[in-house]
């Protein structure tokens, strides 16, 4: 497995890892990209996925989630864009919801609809909202149920190595705190090891109560893309990419490992504190070299002297 990091457009720096923290500092700042060119980009990576998969099995299961996603992938529904994909195809799911009606203005339903599902013609059947009628618990009950019956059909893939269903794209955001999905940094949820869908209902943010993919579904997928922009994510940018200032509790963001591959898209801002990182880098390698510099300098200066010295104690 490998983890993407986006780099200049229509090109992917792969970046091979064997622990569980990856460091990309020589490379990072290769991928200052506008949040326009992300969203060229982002088009472009999902056209590729969506005819990759309908090719091989006739079918392209997406998972979407709520924050600044769905207008990222604006770029994806215009032409001549949006005629290169078979939508037909299609299958909506997502990864984490408010326990709203699907009309309320927190609803990731809504956004996704007025934002992407509205402008592509995706079969209705094929779209999988949750049951907005339902409890908290309930809700969350009732979707795992669906993609049960969706794993038992073939609709959705099941991983071999791990039992979870395996999704073709799960995209991902993440928030200030480093959270994605609804599996925030102070709640257990983030922790489960068993459910497919878990609920929340004391959330940090606003709406408290929330379903959301538990992370055996989300590291079962064959694709993540971590869709991160502006300034207000830079610091856990930094802490996910570069430098984790606390050796205690990693961020959710760092316990996003797929079976496939994961793709970041980042833009300037979300990657402006990593420039400070890379300063400190520079700093400390000048440092270094003038010191090594020094060393030398002494040696040869006081090499001579030793000689002479060792020369005159040999005389007497």
């Amino acid at each position: 497995m490998s983890r993407r990091l986006f780099g200049k457009p229509g090109n992917f720096a792969e970046v091979q890892y064997s622990t569980a923290k990856m460091r990309t500092n020589n490379v990072i700042q290769k991928k200052l990209l506008s949040e326009e060119e992300v969203s060229v980009e982002l088009a472009q990576y999902v056209i590729y996925l969506s005819d990759k998969c309908i090719k091989a099995k006739d079918s392209f299961t997406v998972v979407l989630s709520g924050g600044t996603l769905i207008h990222t992938m604006r770029k994806l529904v215009e032409k001549p864009n949006a005629d290169c994909v078979d939508w037909s195809k299609w299958f909506v799911f997502w990864l984490d919801e408010r326990v709203v009606s699907l009309e309320d203005p927190d609803s990731n339903y809504k956004l996704a609809y007025d934002g992407f599902l509205s402008k592509v013609p995706i079969p209705d059947g094929n779209i999988f909202a949750i049951d907005d009628e339902l409890s908290t618990e309930e809700a969350a009950e009732e979707y795992e149920a669906r993609l049960r019956v969706l794993v038992d059909n073939r609709t959705i893939g099941l991983s071999s190595c791990t039992g979870f269903p395996k999704f073709d794209l799960v995209l991902l955001g993440m928030g200030p705190d480093g959270h994605v999905a609804s599996l925030f940094p102070w709640l257990y949820q983030r922790y489960e090891e068993e459910r497919w869908v878990t609920f929340v209902k004391d959330s940090p943010k606003p709406p408290s109560s929330r379903i959301t993919m538990t992370f055996p579904v989300i590291n079962s997928s064959s694709e993540c893309a971590l869709v991160v922009t502006g300034k207000q994510v830079a610091y856990a940018v930094k802490v996910a990419l570069a430098s984790r200032e606390s050796n205690f509790i990693p961020l959710p963001v760092e316990m996003v490992y797929p079976e496939g591959n994961l793709t970041w898209f980042l833009d300037k801002d979300a990657l402006s504190q990593l420039s400070n990182i890379n300063d400190h880098s520079y700093n400390s390698l000048f440092l270094g070299l003038g010191f090594l510099v020094l060393i030398i300098t002494c040696l040869l200066y006081y090499f001579p002297c030793i000689h002479i010295f060792l020369a005159l104690l040999k005389q007497q």
